[in-house]
């Protein structure tokens, strides 16, 4: 399972994250940004870290620090 933190500070809500992953883990509005909704069905393949341009994304194995 996957801790994901998204930095609302430096996030511009530009959606590339939630447009780029495979899963759909996030989900996106324009208002709010994005929203991660499945956390579970991340497969840590990073797409959405790398292709960030605020490095906004964090994301760890839940229990590890």
């Amino acid at each position: 399972m996957a801790e994901i933190s998204i930095n609302q500070i430096f996030c511009k809500k530009c959606g590339i994250c939630a447009y780029v992953c495979p899963r759909q883990v996030y989900q996106f509005n324009e208002l709010e940004g994005p929203q991660v909704v499945k956390p579970d069905d991340c497969i840590f393949c990073d797409l959405c870290i790398m292709m960030c341009p605020d490095m906004a994304i964090e994301i760890r194995k839940a229990g590890k620090e």
